[in-house]
Order: structure tokens, then C-alpha cells, then sequence
């Protein structure tokens, strides 16, 4: 099996992050970008920090939590999880 090297991203602190957080859901007008719901809003990683994705405004994106979940759910599936 191959081994990669780990790649460093960029990850704030919590503090920041929640500045952060904050910022995205002003720049996308506190809505939900995939419905335009204003309730139960989340901010997605795009690139998955699981996925080495960087805590950064180009990689956020704000979504309600039934969007959210589906993001998810056909990320997984197109995986073949």
C-alpha cells in the first residue's frame, strides 16, 4: 500500500473560525445556497477538512441542515459509500 505524505491545511482556531463562520453567512445573505431557506443554517466545507479541505471563506459555503445532510448523503454515494 502507498503512502502520502500528509498535506498541511489551513485550520484556524476556534475563536477565528466562528468569525469566519459569521463572515460566510453574511456573504450568502444569511440563506441557504442550494434552497434559499433562512432557518437551521450551517456552513459547509466544500473540499471536506476530512479531505484535507482548508478552513477558509473560498471553500464555505452557507446550507440549511436538510441540504446539508443531502450534500452529504450524495458525496457519499458518488464515493460508493
Amino acid at each position: 500500500m502507498t503512502s502520502f505524505p500528509k498535506i498541511s491545511r489551513l485550520r484556524v482556531e476556534v475563536d477565528a473560525y466562528h468569525q469566519l463562520r459569521l463572515q460566510v453567512l453574511e456573504r450568502d445573505g444569511w440563506c441557504c445556497q442550494a434552497c434559499g431557506t433562512m432557518t437551521h443554517l450551517e456552513v459547509h466545507h466544500a473540499q471536506f477538512r476530512s479531505h484535507q479541505g482548508p478552513d477558509s471563506a473560498d471553500n464555505l459555503i452557507t446550507l440549511c441542515a436538510q441540504c446539508h445532510t443531502l450534500t452529504h448523503s450524495e458525496t457519499e454515494k458518488q464515493a460508493g459509500l
